[in-house]
């Protein structure tokens, strides 16, 4: 039984592309947490803001807003290997300049916030050309959800392991550290791109202008609601309730009294939950039950975060922060691979760029609100408040998705 389970768990790594997409991306995502765990702790120690917190957030994916529609026409269009090559070595480059400005000593906030801002344009591409090239890695389209499930879970694992060792690196270091090791890990990536033994790309034989293809992607959205509702659904948590964590380091230092590790742990506390749910749905056999497990998932996220919200001993909070990290992505998950599994082949690239303006032009503006109603009200209770708001949102959106196909 548990071999079963097991090999139903893992199947998509029958496909070698996949394994080695799925491996590279591993050492990969555990660099680019510890990245965004030293850069959140930095920006709060220079300024002890909470604004400034979320103005991070806000610089860093903003512009993930603003190009995700041409990232998506651009994987729609070339050799979605090659884009990645290109924005993953974008991505080492700007690692290697985060590391020779810290290890100098002699920076400032803006210049860290510049080369976030250089970060969120390089990821408008390179998210829209990551998600749907799984379909070209797994050749058993039966194991599509099970790939999308696994790289949840890798993401998860990461977010486990990066803030923890980030912590522990931070106070034994510095920042600078950090920053090198994620620059090296982006190394992983692009050598497992470059392993990979994909048929040629066919270049679209009807190319159209880029107005053409955004409209033909709207009228796409307008012809299939159930697509459409769950991005506007993804658009709400993006602003409403996913930047809770912009108030993590103020819960580590203000709150909990702690420092660099404290915050390292819980962000590895919220990865430990965030990995038991991916490899949840990982072993469903099924994309059947997902709609119910992206609304339940949005319920228990609003528990969490309200119990967190509650806390003021590091030690009660830690199992609110693994139900946080259980329900947190999901929703994100669960809302994907719906959409990966039934949009058409040639709309895939476009549609995942409209996630991606949902999600990246959302979480920063939520990320700032709630940086600016933490410094008003406290982060506790801007917490508590977002754990409402989940609860309202899936009620609201399970009478409107029960009535669409």
């Amino acid at each position: 039984m548990i071999q079963a389970v097991k090999s139903n768990a893992f199947r998509a790594f029958r496909n070698r592309n996949y394994a080695l997409f799925f491996y590279g991306q591993s050492v990969s995502q555990i660099g680019t947490w510890m990245q965004r765990t030293a850069v959140s702790w930095v920006v709060y120690s220079i300024t002890h803001s909470a604004y400034m917190l979320g103005l991070a957030v806000f610089m860093q994916q903003f512009p993930s807003f603003l190009f995700s529609l041409l990232g998506g026409i651009v994987s729609d269009r070339y050799s979605r290997r090659q884009i990645l090559l290109i924005t993953q070595t974008a991505s080492l480059v700007q690692s290697l300049l985060l590391t020779i400005l810290t290890f100098s000593g002699h920076y400032q906030v803006w210049q860290i916030l510049a080369l976030s801002v250089v970060l969120g344009i390089v990821n408008a591409f390179d998210t829209p050309a990551r998600q749907p090239m799984v379909h070209e890695l797994v050749n058993n389209k039966e194991d599509i959800t099970n790939a999308l499930a696994l790289n949840s879970a890798m993401v998860n694992i990461a977010r486990l392991i990066g803030p923890a060792v980030s912590g522990i690196v931070l106070q034994a270091y510095g920042a600078s550290t950090c920053f090198a090791l994620n620059a090296c890990s982006f190394l992983a990536v692009i050598g497992s791109l470059l392993l990979m033994k994909l048929p040629a790309f066919i270049k679209p034989v009807d190319k159209k202008d880029a107005l053409t293809e955004l409209s033909e992607g709207f009228v796409y959205l307008r012809q299939t609601p159930r697509i459409g509702i769950i991005i506007i659904l993804i658009l709400f948590m993006g602003l409403l309730v996913l930047p809770y964590d912009t108030l993590m380091p103020v819960f580590a230092k203000v709150i909990f009294q702690g420092n660099a590790r404290t915050f390292g742990y819980i962000a590895s506390a919220v990865g430990a939950g965030s990995i038991a749910g991916s490899l949840f749905l990982a072993s469903l056999k099924k994309s059947g039950h997902l709609m119910r497990v992206l609304l339940i998932s949005i319920v228990v996220l609003g528990i969490g975060l309200i119990g967190f919200s509650r806390c003021s001993s590091f030690y009660v909070a830690l199992p609110f922060a693994v139900v946080i990290g259980l329900a947190s992505l999901l929703p994100m998950t669960a809302s994907i691979t719906i959409i990966q599994v039934e949009a058409a082949a040639h709309m895939r690239g476009r549609v995942m760029s409209y996630i991606a303006m949902a999600y990246f032009g959302m979480l920063p503006l939520g990320s700032l609100i709630a940086g600016v109603v933490s410094q008003k009200i406290s982060a506790p209770l801007t917490m508590l408040i977002q754990g409402g708001i989940a609860l309202v949102i899936a009620f609201i959106f399970s009478n409107y998705l029960k009535t669409t196909k």
